[in-house]
């Protein structure tokens, strides 16, 4: 596993090369948050996950296979990285923040539009949460 690269892969710079070509600027991988997302845009209290649909468990038929041996540990594995996103998305909510979640499987070429529409939704949508 220490091949598996963490940041900088071909999804994330997918997302990036979108969000980027809508006009935004963000940082990367913010430390101080939940989680650490993937893109963050402090301004606009907005955060973007680009998970991998074979670690996060994802619905699509990447993200249901399982390695054939040691099925128990990787069951294990699995559930805890599920329980894990579903704590930092929770966390950063409660902090206020708004978070998109843009599984492996929509980076795709045939799929990219969609994409693009999803993201430009995301980012330019207010907050609905009133305060007080």
């Amino acid at each position: 596993m220490r091949c598996v690269k963490s940041g900088d892969t071909t999804p994330e710079m997918v997302v990036r090369r979108l969000v980027h070509g809508m006009g935004y600027r963000y940082r990367l991988q913010c430390r101080e948050l939940p989680g650490q997302p993937d893109l963050v845009l402090p301004r606009l209290k907005k955060a973007i996950f680009v998970h991998g649909c074979f670690w996060h468990r994802h619905a699509c038929e990447a993200g249901q296979s399982t390695p054939a041996s040691r099925v128990e540990y990787w069951e294990a594995k699995f559930a805890r990285n599920v329980l894990r996103d579903r704590r930092n998305l929770r966390k950063l909510r409660r902090l206020g923040w708004s978070v998109l979640v843009v599984w492996e499987c929509q980076t795709r070429v045939r799929r990219r539009e969609s994409l693009r529409r999803r993201l430009e939704r995301f980012l330019t949508a207010t907050c609905s949460l009133k305060k007080g």
